[in-house]
């Protein structure tokens, strides 16, 4: 009786605290993503206040019952809400890149260039080119962070043996005076883009215009199989979101896992709290074994830092090259082996 009772007590603790969450993410998605301004805080406070009333007032069960049939109702409406392609975007995420695919060739269209005089100040480019995925021979991640060292932007960007760079960054698609939250990151807010941009524009934003960030670039050990098929993961993503507009999500859809979902299950890694805490994620990388490296990784990370070598090629039109040479796995690099 002892034994039923305490897990009775349990199971009414944990039932309690999942209708404790549900409730306070009810608040927040209508604080957040009710369409009409002037009413989010106000729903969200008579909601918020209704289902304290609930709580206080109304005997059990019907008290979990209304706050589980109130939080279906917000879950309902949050979930019928609808992303666009059409909203009046920032310049830089306005045009959407996509891709022809027939055989080896690859046409991407819309490969942004942004001309940058400072991080606010650009002239937006784009232009279209065929690549050979036979020529498909490197992939190297960055893993940019700023602040809290604990959290990361990546980047993943392809070379060609006609040493050609093609570099994709998973964003959030904002409108204009529009700024990102990590918060509003967990409820509809962003549209999800899929950048793919010349590393002149990607990289020189984080390394030489923008404050207080500092970028990693680490060669992946990967075959030019493996290469190509997730070259070809990302170009599919940038394709369909070409068509059909996506939410962008901080922790289920965002720079780390997006290119993650798209994998068969049987392609995928085991998961790793690294994966969400992405500033760690070269850590991890480099225990699996990913990272084209023998150095210690604490070593193998203050040498793969390419702010200072960014900040010198600037402009030049070698810049891909310049700023790998002489990081540790890549040519030229010490410590090229294999971890």
């Amino acid at each position: 009786m002892k034994m039923k009772k305490l897990l009775r007590y349990v199971a009414f603790i944990l039932i309690w605290a999942v209708l404790g969450v549900a409730t306070l993410w009810a608040v927040a998605a209508m604080n957040f993503d009710v369409r009409i301004p002037w009413l989010r805080l106000p729903l969200a406070a008579i909601y918020g206040l209704g289902m304290l009333a609930v709580w206080i007032f109304v005997r059990r069960p019907w008290k979990m019952i209304v706050t589980a049939a109130g939080f279906v109702v917000v879950l309902a409406w949050w979930l019928s809400l609808q992303p666009s392609n059409s909203r009046d975007w920032l310049p830089d995420v306005a045009v959407l890149p996509f891709a022809d695919i027939s055989g080896n060739q690859v046409i991407i269209h819309n490969i942004r260039n942004c001309d940058y005089r400072t991080e606010t100040d650009f002239t937006v480019q784009h232009y279209d080119k065929t690549f050979d995925l036979d020529q498909l021979r490197t992939v190297d991640l960055y893993l940019v962070t700023w602040g809290s060292p604990h959290i990361a932007h990546t980047m993943v960007s392809f070379g060609f043996t006609n040493g050609d760079h093609v570099c994709f960054s998973i964003e959030t698609r904002k409108e204009k005076g529009e700024g990102y939250s990590a918060v509003k990151g967990l409820f509809r807010q962003f549209e999800l883009t899929y950048i793919v941009a010349d590393e002149r524009d990607l990289v020189r934003l984080r390394t030489n215009y923008r404050q207080g960030e500092e970028a990693c670039l680490y060669r992946l050990q990967v075959t030019p199989a493996q290469g190509r098929k997730l070259f070809l993961d990302y170009l599919r993503r940038a394709n369909e979101l070409h068509e059909h507009a996506e939410w962008y999500n901080a922790l289920t859809d965002n720079c780390t896992t997006g290119i993650r979902t798209q994998r068969a299950a049987s392609d995928r890694a085991p998961w790793d709290w690294r994966m969400l805490i992405n500033g760690h994620l070269d850590e991890l990388l480099y225990e699996r074994g990913t990272f084209v490296t023998n150095l210690p990784f604490a070593e193998l990370k203050k040498a793969s830092n390419i702010n200072a070598r960014a900040r010198a090629a600037d402009r030049a039109a070698d810049f891909s090259q310049q700023i790998r040479q002489g990081l540790p796995g890549f040519d030229g690099g010490p410590a090229a082996a294999a971890h």
